[in-house]
């Protein structure tokens, strides 16, 4: 049978920024907070990273409206130590402390050579690129590692006690874009399996345990059972790695004993553990000898270089807008109309 035409709706990025703002305070974000998840959100579509995208967004108002984001929360920031900013989410976004805290963050970077920011009790931050991206855009090397509620199996066990527990580093690069690699842990994204179960598509083998156990290319009995984490073992054990980072050290849930991102009213309460150093201060021609190391990896060597396909795509929707379906478009905007006054 033919298949289907889906409806589609194309968005500068001015207006989908002002969509996705207007439907976070709808939904009962304070402003401040609408803009950190929209801006945030829109960037990772307009990047081409559609699942973390406005698709993803939806999951973000549902939590704002079930109270899993408290919209109204206020990020509270200490200073333990000149180079450590240590968030408290208060069971906000993830975003916001780390947007109250940009500037400063970099400030000291460049005074101190480095600094941490770190932060518990937050919503998941969806793409974690978003932030390292950003502090790299800023002339910075920056390593993120977050986590969220069990989802992954621990190596050697079939119940799930990580998150896919990302990890991310960016590194700026002399004229052109900077590196930007983010990976989850576990073999791919959660959100790659909830979709492949709502579409009915298979999953490679590899990804997932049904609910007994047993591999499985059955989306659907996926999300009954656990994710694995990719390479085995060894992958698992960067899971940990990421878990002591995000969690460990910030003070925030451990991924097993966080609550759910999709269900009930309570924040997950997750961590997220940034670095961000100034490397000129290691090398003045770093930057330089980062363009050239890629320029050969990715020339002679054909290595794909993470990053450079994000910086087209977004070069693209800045020219173009993003296209998103209607149907995707009206339940955005549904959110809208709920705005006072």
């Amino acid at each position: 049978m033919p298949q289907t035409k889906t409806e589609t709706v194309t968005l500068n990025l001015d207006e989908a920024r002002s969509l996705c703002i207007s439907a976070a305070i709808g939904a009962g974000a304070s402003e401040e907070t609408a803009i950190s998840i929209a801006l945030a959100a829109v960037a990772a579509e307009a990047d081409g990273q559609a699942s973390v995208g406005l698709s993803h967004y939806v999951d973000y108002l549902g939590a704002l409206e079930a109270g899993r984001i408290d919209g109204k929360a206020e990020p509270v920031v200490t200073r333990p130590a000149l180079a450590i900013y240590l968030s408290d989410g208060q069971g906000g976004a993830a975003h916001t402390g780390f947007d109250r805290s940009f500037d400063e963050i970099a400030k000291a970077a460049r005074l101190f050579g480095v600094t941490v920011f770190s932060q518990k009790n937050a919503y998941t931050c969806g793409a974690l690129g978003y932030f390292t991206g950003r502090l790299a855009e800023a002339g910075l090397v920056a390593l993120a590692a977050t986590n969220g509620p069990a989802l992954v199996a621990g190596s050697g066990s079939t119940k799930p006690v990580y998150c896919t527990n990302p990890i991310s580093l960016a590194a700026p690069a002399a004229d052109g874009p900077p590196l930007i690699i983010d990976q989850s842990s576990s073999a791919t994204a959660f959100v790659n399996v909830r979709h492949a179960a709502e579409t009915g598509e298979a999953i490679p083998e590899g990804w997932a345990l049904d609910a007994k156990g047993k591999p499985t290319t059955d989306a659907r009995k996926a999300m009954k059972g656990v994710l694995l984490a990719f390479g085995g073992a060894r992958g698992a054990n960067v899971a940990l790695m990421v878990e002591v980072l995000a969690a460990g050290v910030s003070g925030a849930n451990w991924s097993i004993d966080a609550p759910s991102i999709s269900d009930g009213h309570q924040t997950p309460g997750t961590g997220l553990f940034i670095v961000a150093l100034d490397p000129k201060l290691f090398d003045p021609g770093f930057e330089t000898r980062m363009r050239e190391q890629l320029d050969r990896l990715s020339g002679e060597f054909h290595v794909h270089i993470p990053g450079p396909a994000k910086a087209a795509a977004r070069a693209r929707s800045e020219a173009g807008g993003i296209t998103i379906p209607t149907t995707l478009h009206a339940r955005i905007s549904e959110f809208t109309a709920r705005q006072v006054g």
